[in-house]
């Protein structure tokens, strides 16, 4: 199964004439409400940092009364209540929208997932076990799904003898893009890098997002030279890029550790892990913005 696109909205499912109770389901960030479903219904759901809304989020990038979802004609549609920093729906803002099965609700640094109804229950359990294996944020693979790839990808290599790679990138103080663009200027660099390095790898291969700003490459049947070339590359591609958010412009920089396994050695992932975390380590100890293999 391929990563899915970022802020992709998957086609419309059939949804019963008895239209089960719609909901908003909590996937972003990761916690303790992640996975908690709000349901819908004839009064419309209120959400913001004050008190009294139905939806509470303590995030100073959401306004008090931030926006609402409320019922219109046989399905529901997302208000902004003149929000400071916007409603997003599949990272489109939104004025009032109408949403669709699937659709992503984005308010402050909080994003929701919405299901239309039909067999609700089932799509709920669906999306619990996609937020398993998936970043909400970027919309690639995450750290459990890359464990789980990385282990079967050693045992196949080691039994074929065959070389594999893996690309480690720290995005350069990442905490100080925050500081000057904010956290939603953060989050948006985070979706773009990923969507930006998406493209330059393989179908057969993996990229996931490690954790935080690290993000991971893993590439299969590609010997540490090869390995070196693309980080290189990738590494060219993000200095370049000018991003813009909110009418500012700011760009930035990644340390890249790449390491490898010809397969003719018994290794397991944690040895790989170790083996690029230190190279990650030592770019960062030379500087900044380079890759080290």
């Amino acid at each position: 199964m391929d990563p899915i696109d970022t802020w992709r909205t998957l086609p419309p499912r059939p949804v019963s004439a008895s239209s089960l109770r719609a909901c908003l389901v909590h996937i972003y960030p990761t916690g303790a409400n992640m996975g908690h479903r709000y349901p819908l219904g004839d009064k419309p759901l209120l959400v913001g940092r004050s008190d009294d809304c139905d939806i509470q989020i303590g995030d100073h990038s959401v306004s008090r009364r931030h926006a609402r979802i409320e019922k219109n004609g046989d399905g529901f549609v997302a208000v902004d209540l003149q929000s400071t920093n916007g409603t997003f729906v599949n990272h489109v803002p939104a004025g009032q929208t109408r949403l669709k099965d699937g659709d992503y609700v984005k308010i402050g640094n909080s994003i929701f997932r919405y299901l239309a109804g039909g067999n609700v229950e089932a799509e709920y359990h669906e999306e619990i076990y996609r937020l398993t294996i998936i970043d909400a944020l970027t919309g690639i693979h995450n750290k459990r799904f890359f464990e789980d790839f990385l282990d079967r990808e050693i045992a196949r290599t080691t039994r074929h003898h065959r070389p594999l790679a893996v690309v480690m990138m720290d995005i350069d103080r990442f905490k100080a893009v925050n500081d000057d663009v904010g956290h939603l200027g953060g989050d948006y660099a985070l979706r773009e890098l990923g969507a930006m390095i998406k493209t330059q790898v393989r179908r057969e291969d993996l990229f996931v997002r490690y954790g935080g700003e690290e993000f991971v490459c893993v590439l299969v049947e590609t010997p540490l030279a090869g390995a070196l070339d693309l980080a290189e590359r990738m590494r060219k591609k993000v200095e370049q890029r000018v991003f813009e958010f909110d009418g500012r412009t700011f760009q930035i920089t990644v340390s890249t550790g790449v390491a490898g396994t010809t397969g003719d050695e018994a290794l397991t992932a944690n040895d790989l892990i170790r083996r690029v975390d230190e190279k990650l380590f030592e770019a960062k100890n030379q500087g900044r913005n380079r890759v080290c293999g």
